[in-house]
């Protein structure tokens, strides 16, 4: 009889060991961009190991712009985007059906690059002068408005609108006297070439969330349990990089070793995407919760520049229902 038992432990014992693991949960993510600093947590995570450790198989793709990836997002080729957050708006108001899910950088970053030493400190010093910007641009929407805060037009600001490949060689070349870009991604870059200040949309009254990820109203209902680990993962990933920067800049060459990555840029960016993590509803909160005030604020500047009607909720816009 011991024996008998013995021998039935054992088969069950192999039958365990012969049956596979449980399948991880396949997840695609697409990035706004090449790679640049405010991608060092999914990098990082990517790298580490951690998807794979919260039971994730995660494909991190580059991509070709926000708007691009919002397209593809709300398409369904791919199930998140990782994008500035603000684009739902816009998305939303031509049908779309994302949502903001976890937002990151949750204070507006938009501004405007001058040279360092430039005497223009606001928007009323742009008179007689260029700015560049590409057409896709989050800026897009919102220059009339801004300019508008200075009491300028684009009859006294002349905005040149240039192909995104062509922009920063526009600005370095000094073939404009300013940049329509965001201060994390822009400042470290423009150090060396220009080095350049910002004048910043929220001090013309602009709200504009940042950084975070987007996606569709169907994939949140059916994949939620593991987008809600995904962005648990991006949170620890946050949490190092705010004292090991260097963390992500090791992770984000290792994982794309072709892209000629420059380490103290990263380093740069990395720095500026935490400086803008926190707006005052937000702070204390978990990373990636959103405030109902943020979102409330932006989607007011988003109806002064013609973005979406009147009559909205701020909750079809996001949710944090994924975040702890």
């Amino acid at each position: 009889m011991k024996r008998l038992g013995a021998l039935i432990a054992a088969v069950a014992m192999l039958a365990g060991a012969s049956m596979p693991a449980s399948a991880q949960d396949k997840l695609t993510v697409r990035l706004d961009f090449s790679p640049w600093g405010v991608q060092a947590a999914m990098h990082l995570a990517k790298n580490k190991g951690w998807f794979k450790d919260a039971n994730l198989d995660v494909d991190v793709q580059d991509g070709r712009g926000s708007g691009n990836t919002v397209q593809l997002v709300n398409a369904g080729q791919v199930d998140v985007g990782q994008v500035q957050v603000g684009l739902v708006g816009s998305a939303r108001a031509q049908g779309a059906t994302i949502k903001s899910i976890a937002t990151f950088q949750r204070k507006t970053d938009l501004c405007v690059l001058v040279d360092r030493d430039s005497p223009v400190k606001t928007v009323a010093d742009l008179k007689d002068k260029t700015v560049v910007v590409f057409a896709a641009s989050p800026w897009a929407p919102f220059i009339d408005l801004y300019l508008k805060s200075g009491g300028m037009t684009r009859d006294t600001v002349k905005v040149d609108f240039v192909d995104p490949a062509a922009l920063w060689g526009t600005y370095t070349a000094k073939r404009s006297d300013g940049l329509m870009s965001t201060v994390g991604s822009a400042l470290p870059i423009a150090e060396g070439p220009r080095p350049s200040k910002c004048l910043l949309a929220s001090d013309a009254g602009i709200a504009f969330p940042s950084y975070g990820l987007v996606a569709r109203e169907d994939v949140i209902a059916s994949k939620g349990a593991a987008i809600k680990r995904l962005i648990q993962v991006q949170q620890k990933a946050w949490t190092q990089l705010k004292t090991n920067p260097d963390d992500g800049i090791a992770a984000m060459i290792a994982e794309r070793p072709d892209a000629k990555l420059n380490a103290d840029v990263l380093r740069g960016q990395i720095k500026l995407t935490i400086d803008y993590f926190d707006t005052p509803a937000s702070a204390g909160k978990p990373i990636g919760w959103q405030a109902k005030e943020d979102w409330e604020a932006a989607l007011k500047s988003m109806e002064d520049a013609g973005v979406v009607k009147p009559g909205w909720k701020a909750e079809d816009y996001y949710t944090n229902a994924l975040v702890d």
